[in-house]
């Protein structure tokens, strides 16, 4: 099992190891970009499901909005 962690691991690391200058800027760019985003939308969007106590009444309150349920 740690043997396919440690492939899997290799071929990454080897796989950015070799990128060039300009692809080594461009995963910067989503990287960060991808930041701003999660960033923005949870700034936005916040969390209103807190204020149910299980995941039944979570599902049923997400249910019920999709579906427009009174």
């Amino acid at each position: 099992m740690a043997n396919i962690f440690k492939t899997i691991f290799n071929f990454y690391y080897e796989g950015f190891k070799n990128l060039t200058s300009i692809s080594r800027k461009l995963w910067l760019l989503i990287f960060i970009k991808t930041a701003i985003i999660m960033t923005v939308l949870t700034l936005f969007f916040p969390d209103i499901l807190w204020q149910y106590d299980t995941d039944l009444e979570r599902s049923d309150a997400v249910s019920n909005s999709l579906l427009n349920i009174e």
